[in-house]
Order: C-alpha cells, then sequence, then structure tokens
C-alpha cells in the first residue's frame, strides 16, 4: 500500500485557482516540480508516445483531470483524480463523500481478481461425456494454463479452477448445445486481457483432444463476476436536510428513488449510468479499460433475468444505508499504467499501489456519485445544481474569460436562461460596463 495524503478534506479548494490547487497537491503529495508544470502545461501524452499507442494517430485529445474530495474509504482518506468533461460530477461526488464522511466514511471490499477464460467447442459427440472428461483432466489443464505465464503463478497469481457449461443456444448449423470451458485465471494486478486470452487460446487444442469436438471462440469474459467489489455507507437522516427539506423527507425521496430504479429497466439506465459517472471517471485518469468496466457492468445489473440498479438504498435502524456491489476489473500494472504521465501522476495522488484497492475506492466512487444524484432526483430536482455548473461551459463558449466567466454565470442562473446566445448578451452587457467603468476611471 502506498502513503496516503494525510487528509482528503480540503476546504474551500475550489475557490482556489488551478495554480494554487496545484501547489497545494504538491505539497501533500510530494509531486516533483516537473510533475507539477506538467499538470499546469498539460503536457501529458505527446503525439510521439500516442502513435505508438493507437493505429493511425493524428493527435492527442485533452480532458479535464480533477480531484474528488472527502473520500474515507476503511478508515483511510484518499484524493480521486477523475478524468471527466461533464460538469457537475466531481462538485457532486465530492459533496455526497463529505455527507458520507461526517457519518463515519465508506467501507468496501473487493474480491480477488479472478477472470474467466472461455473454450467454445462445437460439435461434440457426448456432451456429459465430454463433461467428465475434462473435469477429470482439471491438473492438466491449469498446469497448461501456467505454463504460458509462469512468472504470474510465482507470484501466487495464475490458473485456478476449470468449469464446464452446458449451453441452449440459438439453431446453429448442427441444432446442438453449447459446450463451453471457462479456466478461470488470477490475474493479480493486471486488468488480464492479454493473459486471459493467452489462456483460452493456449488450452484449446487439449480441450478439443478431450471433447472430440472443434473449438472456435477462445477469449476472455467481461463479465468479471468473480471480480466484484462493494462499497456501503450509513447515513443519518439529519446530514440530508435540505434548507426547504427535512433530513427524513429526503432519506425517503433517496428510497423512492432506488425503488423505481429496481422496479424498472427504463430507469435503472439513468440510474446505473450515474453510478459509472464516477467509475468511469476513476478509471480514465488511472489508464483503465473503461468500455470492459461498463460492459462488465451493465451485464452483471442483468444478472436476474432483468435489468436492475447496482445501487440499493434502504432505511435500517434510523439511518439510510447504502451498498453497491458490481464487477471490477481493474488494474495498477500494464497497459498505460506505466506509460502514460498523466496516469502515473493520478496514482501518485491516489496512493494505491494494488489493483484490489483501487477496486474498491472505485466502488465507493460509484455509490457516492450514485447518492449526490437520488438525493437531488428525490428532492429539488438534478437541473438547479447541474444548471449552474453547465453555465460555465456556456459562458467560456460565449467568449467569457477569467473573473467574467463567474459573473456570466451568476447573471445566467438568476435569469435561468442557461443557454449561448443568452450568455453573449449578458457578455456584452458585462463588457459594456467594464469599459465605461474604465473610461470614467481614466
Amino acid at each position: 500500500m502506498s502513503e496516503a495524503p494525510c487528509s482528503s478534506r480540503l476546504p474551500g479548494f475550489y475557490k482556489l485557482s488551478v495554480e494554487e490547487r496545484v501547489a497545494e497537491i504538491s505539497r501533500l503529495c510530494g509531486l516533483t516540480a516537473q510533475e507539477s508544470e506538467s499538470l499546469l502545461s498539460g503536457a501529458g501524452l505527446k503525439v510521439e508516445l500516442a502513435d505508438r499507442l493507437v493505429e493511425n494517430c493524428i493527435g492527442v485529445l485533452g480532458l479535464p483531470m480533477g480531484l474528488g474530495l472527502n473520500f474515507q474509504i476503511n478508515g483511510r482518506d484518499y484524493l480521486v483524480p477523475m478524468v471527466v468533461e461533464e460538469p457537475s460530477v466531481i462538485a457532486a461526488v465530492s459533496f455526497a463523500a463529505k455527507l458520507v464522511r461526517e457519518c463515519g466514511g465508506f467501507s468496501a471490499s473487493a474480491d480477488e481478481s479472478l477472470m474467466v477464460a472461455q473454450v467454445q467447442v462445437a460439435g461434440v459427440p457426448e456432451l456429459e461425456r465430454a463433461k467428465a472428461q475434462v473435469l477429470a483432466h482439471r491438473e492438466e489443464i491449469l498446469a497448461l494454463a501456467d505454463s504460458f505465464h509462469p512468472a504470474m503463478a510465482k507470484r501466487g497469481g495464475g490458473a485456478r479452477e476449470v468449469e464446464v457449461r452446458i449451453l441452449e443456444a440459438p439453431e446453429g448449423p448442427r441444432g446442438e448445445p453449447l459446450f463451453v470451458v471457462h479456466v478461470l485465471v488470477d490475474a493479480q494486478d493486471a486488468m488480464g486481457a492479454n493473459l486471459v486470452n493467452t489462456v483460452a487460446e493456449g488450452v484449446a487444442p487439449l480441450i478439443e483432444k478431450l471433447t472430440g469436438g472443434k473449438v472456435f471462440l477462445r477469449i476472455l469474459s467481461n463479465l468479471a463476476d468473480r471480480r466484484l467489489a462493494r462499497a456501503e455507507c450509513c447515513i443519518r437522516p439529519a446530514k440530508l436536510a435540505q434548507p426547504e427539506l427535512p433530513g427524513e423527507q429526503v432519506a425517503e425521496g433517496i428510497v423512492q428513488a432506488w425503488r423505481f430504479a429496481a422496479a424498472d429497466p427504463y430507469r435503472a439506465a439513468t440510474h446505473n449510468k450515474g453510478v459509472m459517472n464516477g467509475i468511469d471517471a476513476v478509471a480514465l485518469a488511472t489508464g483503465n479499460d473503461w468500455r470492459a468496466i461498463e460492459a462488465g457492468a451493465h451485464a452483471f445489473a442483468c444478472r436476474g433475468g432483468r435489468y436492475g440498479a447496482l445501487t440499493t438504498w434502504q432505511m435500517e435502524g434510523g439511518e439510510l444505508l447504502g451498498r453497491i456491489e458490481l464487477p471490477l476489473a481493474v488494474a495498477t500494472v500494464g497497459g498505460p499504467t506505466k506509460v502514460h504521465p498523466h496516469v502515473r501522476l493520478a496514482f501518485k495522488l491516489l496512493g494505491v499501489s494494488r489493483a484490489r484497492e483501487l477496486a474498491q475506492v472505485m466502488a465507493a466512487v460509484g455509490l457516492a456519485q450514485n447518492l449526490a444524484a437520488v438525493r437531488a432526483l428525490g428532492t429539488v430536482g438534478i437541473q438547479r445544481g447541474h444548471m449552474a455548473l453547465h453555465a460555465r461551459c456556456v459562458a467560456v463558449e460565449a467568449g467569457a474569460r477569467g473573473e467574467q466567466v463567474d459573473r456570466v454565470v451568476e447573471m445566467l442562473v438568476k435569469s435561468g436562461e442557461v443557454k449561448v446566445e443568452k450568455a453573449r448578451q449578458v457578455l456584452e452587457e458585462l463588457r459594456k460596463t467594464e469599459a465605461a467603468t474604465r473610461e470614467r476611471l481614466g
């Protein structure tokens, strides 16, 4: 475990300039002058390196990186780097984390890093006999799987188990069920895609020999349901109170919002999108495969036969209890984690070196992000806070700069019309006023 910052509570951090924020986290996290400068300059991924990472490279797209604050997970503080372009995500998650922190923080856990290698076999003459054959040769299959990544096995990872599944499938060329072999592999601190794909391809000839069938697909599954992460929190209703609403009413609104998502896939899709707003942002900051994480999360949300919510919110013993559980196949090694300068910086800020700990942090972020959303939805609505932050983007698009941005935002929100055309009108009037003041003074 890496050393963590002394506290994730940084009151007034949002009021500082970018330069002041970087100076503060540089002091807290021990960033070098070069690292601080790279944050301020945006000089993260250079085109030369980008060209080695993807094909047909023509440039680099920049996205804002911010810090989720106030997180206390299993008694430890975390500054959480988040890369996201949507206004309100980081502000909302930091606010929710503060509410949870005041009630004892998050507790979280994560399973060992088991991934599934799938081998599809067609034309198996005797399904049950083939199943028995595969399971009887379990040790041989596991040994063969480990032979492709001996270093992983020496570090305590590697192949763990063999399973056989016989599945009903759409009518195929032979009209037969699907025969699928799973090899479970502990990827440790890696996401595991390359490792597991190598295992799937490597054991395929032996599987073919044991079953008498023909192997087709050999690939990992992104439904990493043996690699689950969980987080939970308890909140006293009094902490949820809003100026116009008592805490008990806010808590009831949160529970009702969850009940809606649990019952209706249309609502659940948006409910879970809010969860993934936070998880994806941390995945991007830490160079993880957010597409695989999304695929696994949404598949997991269908495990009961219907798409449902990834979180639960219920009143227990007079307190609001929130829980989340989802697959999180994440890595602290491999891929861009050692290549991309800003990804390396993100890990330094976060103070995490193990994949299971990173998964715990991401689960807590997802739960906090969901809390912020359902708290607003179940009471005053989502637009009040969201539109205030959206107004900043509108003001900048209209041409506002520096201190003009805050003044234009204030006028837009007051008018209730957060549109670019309105922002241009406000900005023009503001500039006229500023020009008249300068002329009068001198």
